[in-house]
């Protein structure tokens, strides 16, 4: 690792807000058009597949926490593509499957698209532009266009789509302000980058000499407890980023625990905040090497209250997103670095 910040040749990306939500434009002109086409499948559909690989998956995490407490009457189960195939399960002309791709290049996902061809259900993809072969293996498209910010542009319009099938079959009291909500999240996602990037900066120098993280979170929140430890620090930095869900952690995990151990705690504001808490408690006695971050913490300017439960991990992945490429310079070790992905066989 690095000791001093003369030696760091990689320099943490500034933050740049035009960029940030000029990307984000297109997911927002596809979320009227997908909560029409929510509506208009909504008598259609007993069954909801999700099917995804990396950070639209777990987005998609979120998105199924949200139906179980919408207590829709729709079956929602959410897979890996290529598991999805080798399960093989059950398919009619009552089910949909939801893939989603920023590329529209991601090998299994389009596998999984083509399998399903000539299947009896209906499938929905979402991806960035129509060239792509994702888009052009479904039967349903939502298009979010190119953008740097996919993980925030999936959920904008898979949020806008199950808003407006929600509403449609049962009466959806957060249609409104969720929807409204939703233009201002990447304003809210400027917001929470300007606001922790001091505290990403000074996080990423005191924890740039430690090889293991641990990072704890419940509910959907757990969303981007997996997207930041995962698809950015083991992706991207070569860390031993380990994301644990709250409610398992006493169950084994907490034994890892010691003086020395780093552990980054997410709390949002959904109905298993408790269960974080909880783990806060705890970790509090045992060690000092902790980040807590709270989406209670953020302003979210423009989001009503009643919806920011919905919009909180995107808060807090925005607002790591700046311990990461602060963590990049300090191990003079560029986010886009990699040495198998992209590079070799797999």
């Amino acid at each position: 690792m690095l000791t001093s910040d003369a030696a760091t040749r990689v320099a943490a990306t500034p933050i740049d807000p035009a960029l940030i939500t000029g990307s984000l434009q297109g997911a927002l002109r596809a979320k009227d058009e997908a909560a029409a086409l929510g509506r208009q499948l909504a008598g259609q559909i007993d069954r909801i597949y999700f099917v995804a690989c990396g950070a639209p998956n777990r987005v998609m995490l979120g998105l199924e926490y949200w139906l179980d407490q919408a207590r829709t009457d729709v079956q929602v189960k959410r897979y890996f593509p290529a598991e999805f195939m080798t399960l093989e399960p059950a398919l009619d002309e009552r089910t949909l499957v939801i893939l989603a791709s920023k590329s529209g290049t991601t090998q299994e996902t389009v596998e999984a698209a083509r399998y399903l061809q000539d299947k009896p259900c209906m499938t929905l993809g979402v991806t960035s532009t129509r060239d792509k072969p994702l888009a052009q293996a479904v039967q349903h498209l939502l298009l979010m266009g190119e953008t740097e910010q996919a993980h925030t542009g999936v959920y904008i319009v898979l949020q806008g789509f199950l808003a407006g099938l929600l509403d449609a079959r049962q009466g959806y009291p957060l249609f409104e302000p969720l929807m409204r909500s939703l233009d201002a999240l990447p304003g809210v996602l400027v917001e929470s980058a300007q606001l922790s990037d001091a505290r990403g900066r000074a996080d990423a120098r005191q924890y740039r000499d430690d090889r293991i993280i641990y990072h704890l979170a419940s509910g959907p929140m757990f969303t981007t407890a997996y997207v930041f430890g995962v698809c950015m620090l083991m992706e991207m930095q070569w860390l031993h980023s380990v994301p644990f869900e709250a409610a398992e952690w006493f169950h084994g995990p907490f034994e890892i625990l010691d003086a020395q151990t780093p552990v980054m705690l997410l709390l949002g504001e959904d109905p298993s905040r408790p269960l974080t808490e909880r783990a806060v408690t705890f970790c509090r006695k045992y060690t000092d090497r902790l980040m807590i971050y709270d989406s209670r913490d953020f302003p979210m300017t423009g989001v009503a209250p009643e919806v920011r439960p919905l919009f909180a991990p995107y808060a807090l992945q925005a607002a790591l997103n700046r311990f990461a490429e602060h963590l990049a310079a300090e191990h003079d070790h560029s986010l886009d670095t990699r040495r198998y992905m992209w590079v070799t066989e797999y």
